[in-house]
């Protein structure tokens, strides 16, 4: 064992074959069942040969709010639901059998959920026979007459084959008649009419190329691998008394002969194959021998009834068949003594347990269990699947989870290049199946990019072609020829009848008694009749000579043909050695050729790789930065669309400050015009007055109490318009608006008050109000500098969000301000009015200052409370 584990880490030495790169995808095929009701719904169509199209069930569409999406899958070819089992098994199955029998391994695995029909494409039914027993009738078909003797192979306990010598193989032979098992049965035998139907098959498929210089023998084995456990279905377990009984249920039962079976173990062998150890391998030697083995292990296999199936596959089953083949001696007879010429292939069916879904089996318990084990096992397989896919594709190294299942554990070698894998998906088109066949068609196309190495071509034994039938045609002319002489024909019996027939034509011997001294007669009777024997002799002496050189002659004959046979055979072998001489140059430059696409194929995709990572980062490019440019074109968009409204707002602002500076201007200018007016009706009273009188200089008191009575004069300006207060009308009369006034708020109780119509008027804003209108107004009340009352109107537009939302957007704001009016300080004279020195100048003063103060509180008596006017006041005179 160590020296074994020490040559473990050599493997990657060994040289490869010339074709270790040559690498074939795995092969799916697809079968759709016929449904078990016409009034079904389908939920799978086949387009054509290699496509078929999945569509959602009906119910399926209203369950995920009207959703319909159809999607095709592609396969190698499809298979309809009217195509026979023969049809299948010429497609699928007989290149696998063709490879078989030339040295070359092969695995084939029906795929499926439960209840779509994979034991039935596997095994078949009365009638109709599966791929298996095609397989096994197209093998025995084609080997037939160039099988060899029971126990002329005999397999080892570590996946290896030896042959045995004729000697040992009938002591064999004659030990296994001498036991009372029952034996398997012969062509004799009458076949048991439980599988009869299933094997008789009208076909007689076979392979053409066989190699009728090799010897062959069949071996067969069955195992179930169970909730994880391997066991052997052609094991005989023998009564133990001492140990518990199980029924199929695994609860112990206290009347019954069932044991449960031992698991078996995996290993691998020198070659670095995966088998299993201590699995029963039967040789058999004709269809129904191996049928019939395959009905015994198939009756314990385990299966159930569930709400999907009736007889439900509740473990995956593996029938392996294994035929060993040598070539024969250079004469033609036995079988060549050298285990390294001893070819072992393997054709390995697969019928995988179905996957399937608890709520829909209403599986509990043991059955719950299996099916947890079940899809455990086949969702390791996916994973497999999987990581191989992507291993070959982006050239990752990632480790291949075999070992986490006992199914992908055993076959591991056929994905790793040791054989041609084939795979057939399934389905059943209910509709009730849809979700599950989805899953199925999804893991069928991932298998399809998986790539497996073509296996590598057996060598050639290097002995002359043709031995077999040269021997067995010397041997045919060998009796004739004897034949012909009249030598021995049949044996040893005829051999001794021809000496007793010219015994019988001796003479007899008479009687050698001398009873008198006297008698002349007997002796002489005696010599006569020895004579005659001698002469009898004597020609028996010339014709055996006669024969012998006859023989002679023959043999001569047949050695001169045999040598001109030979001369010619090496004529021939001469030619044919040119002939492949010149082939292995044309192949050795047709691999040179190989080599060297392979290396431009090599830069080719290298160089495509390249081009494709720049498409992918330029298309990146060119999508963020289209992005990017989508981005600033909404940017801009927005912008404008707000610079538009700014503009807009700004526009009408401007508007309304220019009419207001206007009016304003227009008012100026005529109280001034009428300011003047008044200052020289004033003026002209004060000059029209005597001197000796001096005016009173008026109170701001008793100007308060009475008012001046203005004289009747024409309007100022009379033709400038009017300056008429117009109630404020909102732009936005025709729009909804919400009404935030926060109860913080003080009534300012002034003549001008803004006014929405068919607004809501809310103390604090809420969705359910902003929802209903369009257009928001907040009135905000603050503190101005001057200790005055602000009022602020800030308006916005309403709209909604992704969210569902409502958001406000603000626009504009009016502010409305109120102030008091302010009283001006009066210019008083600067010295005493009753001053002497100024006399002269008091005067002047005072009818200044009356002017000054007549204007102003002419003026400033009608106007309103938010304006005032101060005539400009005069510099004194020196």
């Amino acid at each position: 064992m160590k020296a074994a584990r020490a040559r473990t880490p050599r493997r990657p030495a060994l040289k490869k074959p010339p074709n270790a790169s040559l690498k074939d995808p795995v092969g799916v095929y697809c079968r759709v069942r016929p449904l078990s009701r016409l009034d079904q719904e389908s939920c799978i169509e086949v387009i054509n040969e290699t496509t078929v199209q999945i569509h959602p069930p009906e119910g399926y569409r209203i369950f995920r709010n009207g959703e319909y999406r159809e999607t095709q899958y592609s396969f190698k070819e499809v298979f309809g639901t009217l195509v026979v089992q023969k049809e299948l098994f010429d497609v699928v199955a007989k290149p696998l059998v063709e490879d078989l029998i030339r040295g070359k391994n092969g695995l084939l695995f029906t795929y499926g959920v439960t209840g779509s029909g994979k034991t039935h494409t596997m095994t078949g039914s009365p009638g109709d026979g599966g791929l298996l027993p095609r397989c096994l009738d197209m093998i025995f078909n084609s080997i037939g007459p160039f099988q060899a003797k029971r126990f002329v192979f005999k397999l080892d306990d570590k996946n290896g084959v030896d042959v045995q010598g004729e000697v040992d193989a009938l002591l064999e032979r004659q030990k296994r008649d001498a036991m009372p098992v029952p034996k398997t049965p012969s062509g004799k035998r009458q076949i048991d009419p439980e599988f009869a139907d299933m094997i008789n098959v009208q076909d007689h498929c076979k392979v053409e190329e066989v190699d009728e210089d090799n010897v062959y023998s069949v071996f067969v084995s069955y195992i179930e691998i169970y909730n994880n456990y391997i066991y052997d279905l052609l094991e005989e377990t023998p009564f133990e008394p001492i140990k518990p009984k199980w029924n199929n249920c695994n609860t112990p039962v206290r009347n019954g002969d069932f044991i449960p079976p031992q698991s078996k173990m995996l290993r691998e062998d020198q070659n670095h194959n995966m088998y299993v150890t201590g699995c029963t391998e039967v040789e058999v030697k004709s269809t129904e021998e191996a049928f019939e083995v395959f009905w015994r292990g198939q009756k314990k296999r385990r299966i159930a009834n569930t709400q999907l199936n009736r007889e439900s596959s509740r473990s995956h089953s593996v029938f392996m068949i294994k035929l060993a083949q040598a070539p024969l001696d250079a004469d033609g007879d036995n079988v060549l003594q050298q285990k390294e010429q001893i070819t072992l292939s393997q054709l390995s069916l697969v019928d995988l347990a179905g996957s399937e879904r608890t709520n829909r089996t209403k599986a509990e318990g043991n059955r719950l269990r299996e099916a947890g084990n079940i899809n455990q096992s086949l969702m390791t397989l996916r994973t497999c699947i999987e990581v191989l896919r992507e291993n070959q594709m982006y050239g990752t190294n990632k480790m291949v989870p075999y070992r986490d299942s006992k199914l992908t554990h055993l076959f591991k070698n056929y994905f790793d290049g040791e054989g041609k894998v084939r795979m057939i998906v399934c389905v059943n088109p209910k509709a009730e199946d849809y979700e599950e066949s989805l899953q199925v068609m999804r893991f069928a196309e991932m298998t399809q990019e998986v790539e497996v190495a073509r296996p590598v071509d057996r060598p050639l034994c290097g002995l002359t072609p043709g031995r077999r039938f040269r021997n067995q045609a010397f041997r045919e002319e060998l009796a004739r020829k004897l034949e012909m002489r009249g030598g021995p024909i049949n044996g040893e019996t005829e051999e001794q009848s021809v000496s007793e027939m010219f015994l019988q034509n001796f003479p007899p011997l008479p009687s050698c008694e001398l009873l008198d001294v006297n008698d002349d007669q007997t002796l002489p009777k005696l010599i006569e009749v020895l004579e005659k024997r001698h002469k009898l002799r004597q020609m028996l002496s010339e014709e055996f000579a006669k024969n012998v050189l006859a023989f002679k002659t023959m043999l001569q004959e047949f050695d001169s043909s045999v040598v001109s046979k030979e001369n010619y055979i090496r004529g021939k072998l001469s030619e044919k050695e040119k002939t492949i001489a010149g082939q292995k140059m044309e192949l050795e430059r047709l691999e040179k050729k190989i080599k060297t696409l392979e290396y431009k194929i090599d830069i080719l995709e290298k160089t495509a790789t390249i081009y494709e990572e720049d498409k992918r980062n330029l298309q990146q490019e060119l999508e963020s930065k289209s992005q990017k440019l989508q981005r600033q074109a909404s940017d801009k968009r927005r912008m404008e669309a707000r610079l538009q409204g700014v503009v807009a707002e700004t526009t009408m602002k401007w508007e309304k400050e220019c009419e207001r500076r206007v009016a304003a201007k227009q008012l100026e200018m005529q109280n001034k015009l009428w300011v003047k007016d008044e200052k020289l009706k004033q003026l002209k009273a004060i000059v029209t007055e005597p001197k000796n009188e001096k005016p009173e200089r008026p109170s701001r008191e008793r100007d308060r109490e009475k008012p001046v009575q203005r004289s009747v004069s024409p309007p100022p300006v009379p033709n400038a318009p009017l300056v008429r207060l117009r109630h404020r009308r909102s732009r936005s009369a025709g729009e909804r608006w919400v009404d935030h006034k926060p109860p913080s708020n003080l009534p300012t109780e002034t003549v001008m008050q803004p006014h929405v119509p068919h607004a809501i008027t809310v103390a604090a804003a809420s969705e359910k109000a902003l929802a209903k209108c369009d257009k928001y107004m907040l009135t905000h009340q603050e503190l101005a500098s001057d200790g005055e009352i602000e009022t602020k109107l800030i308006k916005g537009d309403v709209f909604k969000t992704r969210g569902g939302g409502q958001a406000v957007q603000f626009t504009e704001i009016e502010t409305l301000k109120q102030e008091s009016p302010t009283g001006r300080k009066r210019r008083s004279s600067l010295s005493d009015p009753d001053s002497p020195e100024d006399a002269a100048d008091s005067e002047w003063t005072d009818v200044e200052t009356r002017c000054s103060v007549a204007v102003e509180m002419k003026a400033g008596s009608t106007l309103g409370p938010g304006y005032e006017h101060h005539a400009p006041p005069k510099r004194r005179k020196p």
